[in-house]
C-alpha cells in the first residue's frame, strides 16, 4: 500500500471551507497539498477570506462558490478538476448546516434543506471524488465529517441527527466501493465544536445572553455535556481529519468520535 506521505504533489478538496473546521483544515493542508487545493463553499466573500488567511498557500488554490447540493455544479466541478489539476488525492466532505426542532414541530421545508446540504452534499462529493481518485495509481483518501449527533440521539435535532447518521452509513458504503481502487473512506464524528454552526441554534443564542459571551456559552455547554468538560476547537478537529487523510495505516470505513466523552 502506498503511504500518503509518499504522494508527489497531492491535490486536496474541502467543502464548507469558508469557516470553522473547513477553514482550519484548509490552513493545515496548505503546505501538504503541493499539487493544489480546491476550496468549496456557498459564501464567496468568506471563502476568499479563508483562502487569504493561509500562511503558505500552495501554488494553485481554487475557490469555487456553489451549493453542495447542486448536482449540475458538481459535474462542472469534476470537469474543472480534471482539466486544471488532472488528479485528486484527498477530499473532505465537511459542508453542513444545523437545525433544531422536534419531529412534531418540524417544518418539512427545513427538513429537506438540512437533508439536501448534509446528505445530498456528501453523496455528491463522494460521487465526484471517487472517479477522480480511481484514475490515480495511488488511489486516494476521503473523510466525511459527520457528528456525534449521528451516534447519540437527542430530542430536538431530528433533521440534523438523522442526516449525520445517514452520512456515517454512506461513508462505510463508499469505503467498500473504494477499497478495490485503494481509496480509503473514513468518517469523523465531532461532539461540540466551537464553530459558527452554533449561531443558527436558538438555544445557543439564549445561552450567550445568559452567560454574557460566546466563550462563556461554550464553556457552560462543555461543562454540562462532556466528562472532559471540553469542547473541541476547529483546529482540534482539523488535526484529526489530517491524520485520517494521510496516516499510512489501512484504516477504512471507520468512524473517529471526538467528543470529550459526550457519547459515553
Amino acid at each position: 500500500m502506498e503511504h500518503a506521505s509518499d504522494r508527489l504533489n497531492p491535490v486536496a478538496l474541502i467543502t464548507g471551507a469558508a469557516s470553522g473546521i473547513g477553514a482550519a483544515l484548509a490552513r493545515r493542508l496548505a503546505s501538504r497539498a503541493t499539487g493544489g487545493l480546491i476550496l468549496i463553499d456557498h459564501n464567496s466573500a468568506a471563502l476568499g477570506a479563508a483562502a487569504d488567511s493561509m500562511e503558505q498557500p500552495p501554488e494553485r488554490v481554487s475557490t469555487l462558490t456553489f451549493d453542495v447540493s447542486d448536482p449540475d455544479r458538481w459535474r462542472d466541478c469534476a470537469d474543472f478538476i480534471a482539466a486544471q489539476y488532472g488528479r485528486l488525492d484527498y477530499a473532505v466532505a465537511n459542508a453542513g448546516i444545523a437545525h433544531a426542532s422536534s419531529i412534531v414541530d418540524h417544518d418539512f421545508e427545513d427538513w429537506r434543506r438540512v437533508m439536501a446540504v448534509n446528505v445530498d452534499g456528501v453523496f455528491l462529493t463522494l460521487q465526484t471524488a471517487l472517479p477522480l481518485m480511481r484514475q490515480n495509481a495511488q488511489g486516494g483518501s476521503i473523510v466525511v465529517v459527520a457528528s456525534a449527533a449521528g451516534v447519540k440521539p437527542e430530542p430536538g435535532i431530528a433533521a440534523y441527527g438523522a442526516s449525520k447518521a445517514a452520512v456515517l452509513q454512506l461513508a462505510r458504503i463508499a469505503a467498500k466501493e473504494g477499497a478495490p481502487d485503494n481509496i480509503r473512506v473514513n468518517a469523523i464524528a465531532p461532539g461540540g465544536v466551537e464553530t459558527p454552526i452554533w449561531d443558527a441554534v436558538p438555544m445557543f443564542q439564549e445561552l450567550i445572553a445568559e452567560t454574557g459571551s460566546r466563550e462563556a456559552a461554550f464553556a457552560r455547554m462543555a461543562e454540562v455535556a462532556t466528562p472532559l468538560r471540553y469542547y473541541a476547537t476547529a483546529e482540534d478537529i482539523a488535526r484529526n481529519i489530517d491524520t485520517l487523510l494521510t496516516d499510512p495505516s489501512p484504516m477504512t470505513g471507520a468512524t473517529l468520535v471526538v467528543d470529550g466523552g459526550y457519547t459515553l
